[in-house]
């Protein structure tokens, strides 16, 4: 009896390893789908740059603003897009879970009964079963399949968990330019209000000299002029206030009606991080947007082997053991039991396995392209913000000296004017060109800020893959 079972095993066996070599060969990746990066950054690093320093986790915390710090912390904890990317790695671990219940045998728990009433020879008759039992299959994963369908579902947490840092990185960044800009507007406020209350005096001047013949109407208007046109100003700036207010309750996860407490650091003493050391090639480590991307061509490549595997025969064991009680609940029970496997092979199937495949081989192939493009946007990022970097503090450096140029100009104009030299449409142009260099200078020093941190973001923010799994 036993070398029959194993000549009916070994013709299985035999079978099925005649029917592997009908499943397609393996599809190669695109050529061009491949990102290789130079070795330096075409900018390069400014003279004092600290080369050393590495990017922390909380960069943010350079600036030296205890608000903000709260402020991002807040962010991280309640914003609605970091919360639904944790929610999809929890998804991503429950289809792992699923998928890696598959490699292993099922068991189930079967109960029948019936009744029946029957003619016999001898009248009619009643009859009663009652069958309970156990069932287990397991489809042994002779190819791989499972296997390469689990290690996809595992890629995808990775993929999930890179994302959810990605959205973290992403949020905190957002968070810091918008308060960063929140702070702007209140001091180009502040200087607008201060411009109007001297816009004022000046006017308030320039109605005592007309109703006394000094001056004429032309400097009367031109002063009503300057004052209006600094009032709309300071109403602009409110509204745009206001509107940045919003954006940060939006990022903190708030309905808004609050405004945030007084700043706790002074616009001017707030730090500018130094510029982080770092390599081209670093970006494959660093930036958790590229980790994701390399993760979902992991998954991607895996679920094509899988693919691959299914045009493969399927070898299931099944057993199962169980009782028959007949008419009778107190009756000797008889023991049931059965073993068994299947071979499932397939022959013709209109082409929809080879459509399969070929559909998960383009999924693939885009995942590589997509994959390549995190890549070379990543360097874009990064060589941008470098660049700006030189850019912004020469435009700022120039911006602080046109400024103070003009500081004088006023001096010299209010003087000219008071000593009869010059008329008062002169001191009114040297405050409008000063008044515009303030804000410009303000300006400026946000741009500064904005782009030290979307430096710090384009490096990673000092994400590393080890964080993924946090």
């Amino acid at each position: 009896m036993m070398p029959r079972r194993i000549a009916t095993a070994g013709t299985l066996l035999a079978a099925a390893l005649s029917l592997s070599a009908c499943a397609p060969m393996p599809a190669a990746m695109p050529d061009n789908a491949r990102a290789v990066l130079p070795a330096q950054w075409s900018e390069p690093l400014a003279a004092g740059t600290e080369q050393s320093r590495a990017v922390a986790t909380d960069w943010w915390t350079q600036l030296g603003d205890a608000q903000l710090n709260a402020l991002v912390a807040q962010a991280l904890a309640n914003n609605t897009d970091v919360l639904s990317a944790m929610a999809r790695v929890q998804e991503a671990q429950a289809n792992l879970a699923f998928t890696d219940g598959a490699r292993s045998p099922q068991v189930n728990a079967t109960l029948t009964a019936q009744a029946a009433r029957s003619l016999a020879a001898a009248g009619p008759t009643h009859s009663r079963s009652f069958q309970p039992g156990l069932q287990a299959s397991w489809e042994l994963d002779v190819w791989g399949r499972l296997s390469a369908q689990s290690q996809a579902a595992s890629a995808r947490v990775q993929a999930s968990q890179a994302d959810r840092d990605a959205m973290a990185l992403s949020v905190a960044a957002t968070t810091v330019q918008t308060y960063v800009g929140l702070r702007a507007l209140q001091t180009q406020l502040a200087i607008s209000q201060a411009t109007v209350q001297s816009r004022a005096q000046a006017l308030e001047l320039a109605q005592d000299q007309v109703r006394v013949g000094y001056s004429s109407q032309l400097q009367l208007t031109q002063a009503q002029s300057e004052y209006a046109s600094v009032q709309q100003q300071v109403q602009q700036l409110l509204w745009q206030i206001d509107k940045q207010r919003s954006t940060l309750h939006l990022l903190l996860g708030q309905a808004g009606g609050g405004t945030p407490p007084a700043a706790t650091t002074d616009w001017q003493d707030l730090q500018l991080p130094p510029v982080p050391a770092s390599l081209p090639s670093q970006l494959l480590q660093r930036r958790p947007d590229i980790a994701r991307a390399a993760h979902t061509l992991a998954a991607s490549d895996h679920s094509l082997s899988a693919q691959r595997a299914a045009f493969l025969p399927q070898v299931s064991l099944s057993a199962n053991v169980g009782s028959l009680l007949i008419n009778s609940l107190d009756y000797n029970p008889l023991t049931l039991w059965g073993l068994g496997g299947s071979l499932l092979a397939p022959l013709f199937n209109g082409g929809r396995l080879h459509a399969q495949l070929d559909a998960a081989a383009a999924q693939r192939d885009q995942a590589a392209y997509a994959y390549r493009a995190a890549v070379l946007s990543a360097f874009a990022d990064v060589e941008n913000a470098l660049t700006g970097t030189r850019r912004l503090a020469q435009q700022s450096q120039f911006a602080t000296e046109r400024r103070d140029v003009l500081q004088q100009s006023l001096g010299f104009a209010h003087d000219r004017y008071e000593a009869g030299y010059a008329s008062y449409l002169e001191e009114l142009d040297a405050q409008r060109n000063l008044y515009a260099a303030q804000l410009e200078v303000v300006r400026l020093r946000q741009a500064e800020l904005d782009n030290r941190v979307q430096l710090y973001k384009a490096l990673g923010g000092g994400w590393s893959a080890a964080s993924t799994h946090s």
